[in-house]
């Protein structure tokens, strides 16, 4: 599976890093690309600390300021994308087309080319501009998937919480996982 994982500047840079130290883990994933925005890191240090975010190595990593990267284009083959945080921002600019950087002429691509797109918004509340364009994204075919924890596994941690999220876009991704406790027969017991 070669996937595509972008980082935008919203906060939950947790999320991302959560989600890329597991794909790292995944035997399915065969190649991913990390794209980041102008304010990914900077967010990413103040809520992760000074290192901020790590990308395992093997990923291969790049700016939102290029064009010169294979997922840009419907001829290359990649099955899935998912923009972990999404900033509202983005999310706008996706739903009308504004491709004006790598992370939004990508999204454009998997959604023209109907290939999986997950995008992860943590922003609340939201104003009814950003609604319709939730609106808009699931028309056109986007997974939105709101970072909104689950308790009822009984999460401990910060982690653990961030986690509950996490297992939904890597079920999204169609990644195996064993990050949560899957809901079952009421108990909250792994499957």
């Amino acid at each position: 599976m070669k996937l595509v994982i972008a980082v935008t500047g919203a906060s939950g840079s947790i999320y991302a890093q959560r989600l890329l130290d597991e794909i790292d883990r995944s035997k399915q994933v065969k190649e991913c690309h990390v794209v980041l925005s102008t304010h990914a890191a900077e967010v990413a240090a103040t809520e992760l600390g000074a290192k901020g975010l790590q990308i395992p190595k093997g990923m291969k990593v790049h700016g939102d300021k290029t064009m010169q990267v294979p997922f840009a284009s419907g001829s290359a083959k990649f099955e899935a994308m998912a923009i972990v945080p999404c900033s509202m921002g983005t999310l706008g600019r996706i739903a009308h087309g504004y491709s004006d950087g790598t992370i939004a002429r990508s999204a454009d691509v998997f959604l023209k080319e109907k290939r999986k797109l997950i995008l992860v918004p943590r922003e609340t509340p939201w104003n009814l501009v950003q609604a319709r364009n939730v609106v808009t994204l699931l028309e056109a075919g986007a997974v939105m998937l709101p970072a909104i924890p689950s308790f009822y596994g009984r999460p401990k941690t910060v982690e653990e919480v961030a986690d509950t999220v996490v297992a939904r876009v890597l079920d999204h991704l169609g990644l195996s996982n064993e990050l949560v406790k899957r809901w079952k027969s009421g108990e909250g017991e792994k499957e």
